[in-house]
């Protein structure tokens, strides 16, 4: 099975360098048939390329002239920016590209992605609303959240899908063998919350082939509670952004408090610390997908660096020959009677 794969090359805040490093680290994981569509100035990239003295036959180039800042409107500028990289990214991964990919991936701004996602790949069939999910590292093993912001006024059926979607991406591409699905509420007590989060309740319950184990509060998402965790796409992103914050803020007090303490010390713990950070940083865990496109996308962090893109493209290679969406599609075929409130069989 040959794979292709489009990388915008101008997404992110490290973008154009660590994106081409680390689409140059992640060719040890390709076949020989495999392919990489680097997309931006055709100049650019292939001048880069010379001066990295690479030359392979699995890299191609697409040229996009323009790029979407980080802080544009994302609906404005994809409709407006039909040369961009973005835009071009996701059109090559739609079934109506002449000569389309497998999969897309990009660390630039995520609105964009996900409108470009959803105007040019458009929806897997029985899906409402694409989601991210996104992979927090934790001790007790990975943790999938889903959503991560694409939907951040979610209607019951959205979420429930979420906790289908992201159920079969933890089986496939993460090697959880049978996921528990939490739903983000404010106390685990069926009492607690809004109607939707009462009613999402209801269609996880009703739905047997997902091991749904009821509410989860913040403060379970890295206790090993749950492997998959249902939100808005409001709090996921919030979520997403305190738990960055606080992991790079804890590690900064660990290592000054030990250097403080004893500077001879600090020497020693130095290898230990970074291996822990190393275990417990988002960059091993690549892009983020948009679960629910007809097509595969994964948006990486802005921060992006060549070891996470190089991961993002290992994660993705596994969803493609996973064959995620076949699933997502046929599982929610079966699984229609739920949403339509008849009994499940």
């Amino acid at each position: 099975m040959s794979i292709r794969i489009a990388i915008d090359v101008m997404g992110g805040d490290h973008a154009p360098g660590a994106i081409l490093d680390g689409c140059i680290e992640a060719l040890a994981h390709l076949s020989e048939t495999d392919r990489l569509v680097l997309i931006g100035p055709e100049d650019l990239i292939k001048s880069k390329l010379a001066e990295l003295a690479v030359s392979d036959p699995r890299i191609e180039v697409e040229h996009a002239s323009e790029s979407i800042p980080m802080g544009a409107s994302p609906t404005v500028a994809v409709r407006q920016m039909q040369d961009s990289s973005i835009v071009k990214m996701a059109k090559l991964g739609s079934k109506k590209a002449d000569v389309r990919c497998d999969a897309v991936i990009s660390a630039g701004n995520t609105g964009a992605c996900v409108a470009a996602g959803q105007m040019h790949m458009k929806r897997l069939n029985g899906v409402h609303r694409p989601g991210i999910a996104v992979t927090f590292p934790s001790f007790h093993g990975p943790v999938v959240l889903c959503d991560a912001g694409a939907n951040p006024e979610p209607r019951a059926t959205h979420l429930w899908q979420y906790g289908i979607m992201a159920d079969i991406y933890a089986k496939r591409v993460l090697g959880i063998e049978s996921p528990r699905v939490g739903l983000m509420n404010i106390g685990s007590e069926e009492g607690k919350g809004s109607g939707l989060a009462r009613e999402t309740a209801e269609l996880l319950r009703r739905t047997s082939c997902v091991n749904y184990i009821g509410y989860i509060e913040g403060r379970d998402v890295f206790s090993g509670t749950a492997d998959v965790i249902i939100t808005d796409g409001f709090v996921g992103n919030t979520v997403l952004k305190m738990a960055e914050g606080f992991a790079q803020s804890i590690f900064k007090a660990i290592a000054q408090e030990i250097f403080e303490h004893d500077p001879k010390l600090a020497m020693q713990f130095e290898p230990i610390v970074k291996q822990i950070y190393k275990k417990n940083d988002y960059h091993e865990y690549g892009g983020a997908p948009l679960l629910g496109v007809n097509g595969v996308m994964m948006i990486a962090h802005g921060t992006s660096e060549a070891r996470t893109i190089n991961a993002a493209i290992r994660n993705t290679l596994e969803y493609v020959r996973g064959h995620v969406n076949d699933e997502i599609v046929d599982r929610l075929a079966q699984l229609s009677e739920i949403e339509q409130g008849e009994p499940a069989s």
